[in-house]
Parts: structure tokens; sequence; C-alpha cells
């Protein structure tokens, strides 16, 4: 889509309250923000239309379904014109659960998440150092995660 949507106060604290409560009606929104629950579906089905929500995901501990093990990848690239091939591959894992291409001493950030270190190191030496472009990694192990939070998007004034 090549439009830009101007987004109004209106649509940042729908945003803002979407973020903090996504299961909460549009009705109770609606009462929240002072307009109709109407108002909010429709604006909601514009903030989609535009790619701005993207979904709606639930807030899983992971560590209650017994993963246990956190760890970040740097990636080095054998050229990085081969990160969108490299990419694709990484995408196939399904214990890799974010990508960023970086600037620094790597080409690409990945995090793993797996139920235990056996798990971790099948998907280390088995199936990441097999892609082809990938010259060499760095892992490291999540000890604790201190806090995960979204970004705070404050409504307009």
């Amino acid at each position: 889509m090549g439009a830009k949507l101007n987004l109004d106060k209106l649509d940042l604290q729908i945003i803002h309250e979407m973020m903090e409560t996504s299961e909460i009606s549009y009705a109770e929104l609606g009462k929240k923000l002072f307009v109709s629950g109407g108002t909010i579906h429709v604006r909601i089905k514009k903030l989609q239309e535009f790619g701005i929500v993207k979904g709606n995901k639930m807030d899983v501990d992971i560590k209650q379904l017994g993963y246990e093990v956190t760890a970040f990848v740097g990636i080095y690239l054998e050229k990085s014109s081969l990160y969108d091939t490299v990419a694709k591959e990484l995408m196939k894992i399904p214990e890799i659960v974010r990508l960023n291409y970086i600037t620094g001493n790597y080409s690409m950030f990945i995090e793993i998440i797996c139920k235990d270190i056996s798990q971790l190191r099948f998907v280390l030496h088995d199936e990441l150092q097999k892609i082809k472009g990938i010259d060499r990694t760095e892992t490291f192990i999540s000890l604790e995660e201190g806090f995960n939070r979204n970004v705070q998007v404050a409504p307009a004034e």
C-alpha cells in the first residue's frame, strides 16, 4: 500500500490500550475512550488494513510449557549479499523466534528458544551450521530475562 495513514489522537489511544490488554472488547474500549464500540471496530480495521496492527497475540509464559533455554546467536555471513537466502533458511527452523539484520560485528542476530540444552545443541550443530552462506556463529545463553515489554505508544495530546 503506497498511502501513509495519518494517525490521530484516537488511533494512538486505541493502539496504546490494545498493546496493554488486547483482550478488551471493542465496547469496553469504546467506553474507556468515550466513543462507540463501532467506532473502535472501524478504527482497528483501518489500522489492520494499513499494516499497523498485525494481529492479536497471547502473552504466554513459555517456561510453564517447558521451554527453559533462550539463546542469542550472532551470525557472520560469508557475504552480506547472502542475507535473503540465509534468512529464508533460518525461517524454516521453528526454534528461531526472531531475526534481525544488524550493523556491527555480526551480519545477523537471532533469538532461539528451546526446551533444553540438548535441543539447543541440535539447532546449533545440526541445523544452523549446515546453512550455506553462514561463515561462523557466536552463541550467548540467557541466564534470565530481566524484562520484556512493548514500546510505549503515547496518545497524542
